[in-house]
């Protein structure tokens, strides 16, 4: 029987919410063990004068227990 656990990650790029996703993971993944799946809570992003600069996503990472 395996245990999982689901912790909340706050990650950002200038780039688009997939690369947020992406480092957000990544760095999670170092010091986290077993990640099993990701999800994508809430999207947001920072304007400023009229154009995006930097996509904001709220993560629930699933891992499991050792």
């Amino acid at each position: 029987m395996s245990i999982l656990k689901v912790i909340e990650v706050l990650s950002n790029s200038e780039i688009s919410w997939e690369d947020a996703t992406r480092k957000g993971v990544a760095k999670a993944a170092k010091s986290v063990k077993h990640i099993r799946s990701v999800y994508v809570q809430e999207q947001s992003a920072v304007v400023i004068n009229g154009a995006v600069t930097e996509f904001r996503v709220n993560l629930k990472l699933t891992f499991e227990l050792e």
